[in-house]
């Protein structure tokens, strides 16, 4: 493994880390808003070992510095993008959750020669209104993270999960967020409409959804994906925003599908 700190123009250090075979294809993974690169963790045993697998805490997140809020969508894509350069990385799987898949779309648009091919999971275009994000912005100013936690843990996950032992690791993962990193990357998504760009994009693409997704309904998600010339869609069932964490299996089996049906395994993106 190894660990980086990119210092960026603004003086934010963007924490991240690299695993696999040096020479391997790149998958480079982003997380959602109120997670870290650890959102990954149950993924990653269940992914190919001839993968070298990029992560990073975006900015306001995990080891990542805080900076005032708000922050931008360009500021995330252009954290993405000085991370990936960083490791000298080219020809990408892009692997982009919620926010993440935001951040997917707009470097893939930035950067053509990041990017190969893109897995839009449990995203969109546009998320959510701007009345939306200031009210959670509010509640986050007035109360810190425990006054939108039990909002957020209805929409992150399906019943089946909501309220078993197993959300409390991600329970905490959100209550030790920073609230000013939290809001920033807030300010971001409610600034942020991909539509037109996105429609742009001629590279292979996976939308994944959840149909109990509280945050990115299915809808919401097919929406964007069908915009991308001849992507494809795959919902998990009985799973919610983090279809990563409920459903490791599904979610890494529909990953790894997507990687073989591109050659990515092929491809030495190293």
């Amino acid at each position: 493994m190894q660990e980086k700190i990119i210092t960026r123009p603004d003086g934010t250090g963007i924490y991240a880390r690299i695993t696999g075979p040096r020479n391997g294809p790149v998958v480079v993974l982003s997380h959602a808003l109120g997670t870290t690169l650890h959102l990954w963790d149950p993924v990653l045993p269940l992914l190919p070992a001839e993968l070298r697998v990029l992560r990073y805490d975006m900015r306001g997140h995990g080891r990542s510095g805080v900076p005032d809020a708000p922050y931008t969508m360009g500021q995330l894509v252009s954290d993405a993008e000085a991370v990936c350069d960083s490791f000298d990385i080219k020809d990408a799987m892009f692997v982009g959750l919620s926010v993440g898949g935001m951040v997917a779309q707009g470097l893939a648009v930035k950067r053509p020669d990041l990017i190969r091919a893109l897995v839009l999971s449990n995203t969109a275009a546009k998320i959510g209104h701007p009345e939306l994000w200031k009210d959670r912005i509010d509640r986050v100013n007035a109360q810190g993270m425990s006054g939108v936690a039990d909002q957020v843990m209805q929409r992150w996950f399906g019943r089946n999960f909501y309220g078993s032992s197993g959300m409390v690791r991600w329970l905490d993962m959100l209550m030790q967020t920073p609230p000013q990193g939290y809001n920033g990357v807030c300010a971001a998504i409610s600034g942020t409409d991909f539509y037109t760009p996105t429609s742009g994009l001629r590279i292979p693409t996976l939308g994944i959804a959840g149909t109990q997704d509280g945050a990115t309904p299915p809808d919401l998600v097919r929406e964007t994906v069908d915009i991308i010339p001849g992507a494809q869609f795959a919902l998990i069932r009985r799973a919610g925003h983090l279809p990563c964490v409920e459903t490791p299996e599904t979610f890494a089996r529909h990953l790894c599908d997507f990687i073989s049906a591109t050659g990515h395994l092929a491809t030495d993106a190293a």
